[in-house]
């Protein structure tokens, strides 16, 4: 039986040097002020080192999205976001032609005399680079990420165009030919599941499903996003989430609606999470009218524990 390894990527020997293991890579998602779990880390740290695209899979607010963006600060390399959305083409997240720069030489050529061909006027010159074929044409020496947000957004057929980019870091230009990255990137993909993706696309990824963290978990990235908060705000802040989550709303807050809250409740002067309080600033956590009337109706005291 043939055995199956990943392909050899360029620029791995940097790669190797910079996370030789999985501690290396969680030392550096701390430093970016990312907390990351154990399990969350070593995906991360295979799709880095195995050059494998990873999809991430979880509930809006759970931290897929930073989780890039922290790897791409731990790897000190740029990130490349393309944001997914019904309808999007794969001229819009690969590139496009300057149509008109295009016409100006048309119309420069006219006014001298001279012939073009159509070879002159589609040539790398007049080309657009968009997000996929940036992080393609990314000159190293470290693989760039990219961030392919939210996938399940965009239709079956984009879908089906990131298969080629995705198993052979290439990409087909009609009129150029295929485009193969030198440096290929790091690709994450997210999902918030508001469509199944197809079986094909999952083939080529690693996967990981990102939960809601723990309390203590939330409590630790709030004091790291909002130092100056008084100390025993983020625990409450950590726990009034965590009971919001417990009720049935239209939108459960996230880390990032628990960080705005806590900051919001700064902004105030509170050092601590009261009903009161959590009245006032119940607009930076909840973002949908019912689930207001949800919370008024269950009490904005339900937030607070009797500990708190």
């Amino acid at each position: 039986m043939r055995l199956l390894y990943p392909r050899p990527v360029p620029g791995m020997n940097d790669l190797a040097e910079r996370l030789p293991d999985v501690a290396a890579l969680l030392g550096a998602l701390d430093g970016a002020d990312y907390l990351v779990d154990e399990p969350l880390g070593t995906a991360l740290f295979l799709a880095a080192r195995m050059g494998q695209p990873i999809l991430l899979e979880g509930e809006p607010g759970v931290g897929k999205t930073e989780a890039a963006k922290a790897l791409a600060s731990a790897l000190e390399t740029p990130l490349i976001r393309l944001q997914c959305y019904e309808g999007l083409t794969s001229s819009e997240a690969l590139y496009e032609w300057n149509y008109p720069r295009q016409l100006l030489a048309i119309r420069l050529a006219e006014a001298h005399g001279t012939a073009l061909r159509e070879s002159d006027l589609f040539s790398a010159e007049y080309l657009l680079e968009r997000p996929l074929l940036s992080a393609l044409d990314h000159p190293g020496p470290r693989p760039a990420v990219l961030l392919i947000d939210e996938v399940d957004r965009g239709d079956d057929e984009f879908e089906a165009f990131l298969f080629e980019l995705l198993a052979e870091s290439a990409v087909t230009i009609p009129e150029l030919g295929t485009r193969r990255a030198a440096f290929p990137p790091v690709v994450v993909l997210t999902s918030n599941r508001t469509r199944d993706l197809h079986d094909a696309l999952k083939r080529r990824c690693l996967y990981h499903w990102i939960d809601y963290p723990g309390t203590g978990r939330v409590a630790a990235i709030i004091r790291r996003r909002v130092p100056a908060a008084a100390v025993p705000l983020a625990g409450q802040v950590a726990a009034g989430v965590s009971r919001l989550r417990g009720l049935e709303l239209a939108k459960p807050p996230g880390i990032a609606e628990a960080i705005s809250w806590t900051a919001a409740l700064h902004m105030l002067g509170a050092e601590k999470l009261d009903e009161a309080s959590a009245e006032q600033t119940a607009g930076a956590v909840l973002k949908y009218a019912e689930d207001l009337d949800a919370v008024r109706a269950a009490g904005f005291g339900s937030l607070v524990s009797s500990d708190d």
